[in-house]
């Protein structure tokens, strides 16, 4: 009788993590969207109503707001749209484009789906990113935006709504369990709540932080204070400067 062996067929590739404000475009979406309210600002009460740690409940309260000054989806859209890429992403994003073979790539953040859908489509971007992370947004029947928060975690150091590290491993597992197995992985981001996945990766790893904002000054100070990382750290003021890298990797 024949002996039948399965063979299990890995695909190995570099996965691309990215944030999304001021990491693939040039701003704060959220803050952005501001324009669109009466003198293109809030009240004193609803900006005092924000605390830490709650930024999407934050989030819900000024599109509410908007949505009761009659600020409408099609004006929202034309003002989200026009906010400007980081310097060299567009370049960046087409390179990963015509090499999607050896990378994979997602987005991980803290902005909402609607925006970063909008974004993405206007650019005709979409089919860079195998998934995308976020806040789920929607329209309401009475047309003011909704914002829910991504998930429930127990990580202590990040928001309630996300850890970006959950959902880095989250999604690396489940690949694996895909047949993708991902030799490297690289991490580019800017701010506070991506030191937390930035911590999970490993010596192979790369984490590329823009240069001049949050991220990048903590990894600094860390290193300065004896708590090197396990992983190559590549600060980066623009996107051509991670197609440097990323063509580095993929000679190796």
């Amino acid at each position: 009788m024949l002996k039948i062996t399965q063979i299990c067929f890995t695909t190995m590739k570099i996965l691309l993590a990215f944030d999304f404000d001021n990491t693939i475009i040039d701003d704060n979406s959220d803050t952005w969207i501001v324009r669109c309210a009466p003198e293109k600002k809030l009240p004193i009460e609803l900006q005092d109503s924000y605390e830490k740690g709650f930024w999407t409940e934050f989030m819900g309260r000024v599109f509410q707001y908007l949505g009761d000054e009659g600020v409408r989806e099609d004006e929202m859209k034309r003002t989200v749209t026009s906010m400007p890429f980081t310097p060299g992403m567009v370049e960046l994003l087409n390179f990963i484009s015509k090499n999607k073979d050896k990378f994979d790539c997602i987005i991980i953040s803290d902005s909402n789906s609607v925006f970063i859908d909008w974004i993405l489509e206007a650019a005709s971007f979409h089919d860079v990113f195998d998934k995308v992370f976020t806040n789920p947004a929607a329209f309401d029947g009475s047309g003011h935006l909704t914002v829910k928060n991504y998930h429930a975690h127990s990580c202590n150091r990040c928001p309630k709504n996300l850890c970006k590290n959950v959902v880095l491993v989250e999604f690396i597992d489940k690949q694996l369990q895909q047949g993708v197995n991902y030799t490297q992985i690289v991490y580019v981001g800017d701010g506070g709540n991506d030191l937390c996945p930035v911590t999970f990766l490993k010596k192979n790893d790369v984490a590329m932080p823009r240069k001049g904002y949050a991220l990048q000054k903590t990894l600094s100070r860390m290193s300065q204070n004896l708590e090197p990382m396990e992983c190559c750290v590549v600060a980066w003021s623009s996107g051509v400067e991670i197609i440097s890298h990323l063509q580095f990797l993929i000679k190796e």
